[in-house]
């Protein structure tokens, strides 16, 4: 659902990424009259697999899942989202004819700001500290997703399990305990996360509090013994 912008709202955006305040007031200005702020509702698609990109979007609120869609309705998901993050760039800055690569949906109710897609292309093409900034953000996504798909072809079940809920530790932190995950996911979307079935995950999940690594109260993790867990992470 989209929205009208408010003047106060748009000033947001040059606050919420480094990115963005490279711009001069007038380009800034530029990009204002083709933004648009939208919301979605928990688990809402955001743009399916093979859309045609039309804005290039950053997440303002609330967290998000990239995800490939599988066979028997087995989805991977490729990366999650924190606010500030871009996405929807790559297939716009390739000017790929088969539109996306992935699908996004909400993992919670959630804020993202979307930009018309030649007012993008327009800033990238024109402000060369801009697009320098932006080639580090890509090449950045490009190391984590090289790492995570050697990762999720040769760790076993353990290694990759260990290895997301530190990840999810490390994307969004602790709650106040200083211990329990600040992402609670659903046990599925925990084996999409982590190349397994849903049963694996159980049952990892089981083996891990058996052993004093962790705990588990409802979707809420918690880390009990880090050195450990990292180690597993390393080594599975």
């Amino acid at each position: 659902m989209a929205k009208r912008n408010s003047d106060e709202e748009l000033k947001k955006i040059w606050e919420l990424s480094s990115v963005w305040n490279v711009l001069s007031d007038e380009e800034k200005e530029y990009v204002d009259r083709h933004v648009s702020i939208h919301y979605f509702r928990k688990n809402e698609i955001i743009h399916h697999e093979g859309d045609i990109p039309t804005h290039m979007m950053m997440l303002a609120k609330g967290r998000v899942r990239v995800y490939k869609e599988g066979v028997s309705n087995r989805n991977q998901i490729i990366r999650l989202l924190k606010p500030y993050d871009f996405f929807g760039y790559r297939a716009m800055i390739a000017d790929d004819k088969d539109g996306y690569n992935t699908s996004v949906s909400a993992f919670e109710d959630c804020i993202v700001y979307m930009v018309k897609k030649e007012a993008f292309m327009h800033i990238i093409q024109t402000n060369l500290q801009f697009c320098y900034l932006f080639m580090v953000e890509m090449a950045r996504d490009l190391g984590h997703a090289d790492t995570r798909s050697v990762n999720l072809t040769q760790k076993h079940i353990r290694g990759r399990l260990a290895e997301a809920l530190i990840s999810l530790q490390q994307r969004y932190g602790f709650d106040e305990d200083e211990a329990t995950i600040s992402m609670y996911m659903s046990r599925e979307d925990l084996a999409n996360l982590s190349n397994m079935t849903t049963s694996n995950a159980i049952r990892t999940l089981s083996n891990f509090a058996e052993e004093g690594l962790i705990s588990i109260d409802g979707r809420k993790i918690k880390i009990l013994d880090m050195q450990r867990l990292t180690k597993l992470s390393q080594h599975g």
